[in-house]
């Protein structure tokens, strides 16, 4: 099997559902419930002075 054929395949199956899974996980972890208060922090980063 040809490499850019065996690397087409996987990126058509697994690499998809990798990617999905990946992008799930990231708006979980950012929109979880206990982010609120980093969240918070680091929007008032701009605002404080030195």
């Amino acid at each position: 099997m040809e490499t850019y054929t065996a690397m087409r395949h996987f990126a058509d199956s697994w690499g998809l559902l990798a990617m999905t899974l990946f992008f799930l996980g990231v708006v979980l972890f950012i929109f979880r419930p206990s982010a609120k208060k980093a969240a918070a922090r680091a929007s008032a980063i701009p605002l404080k002075e030195d």
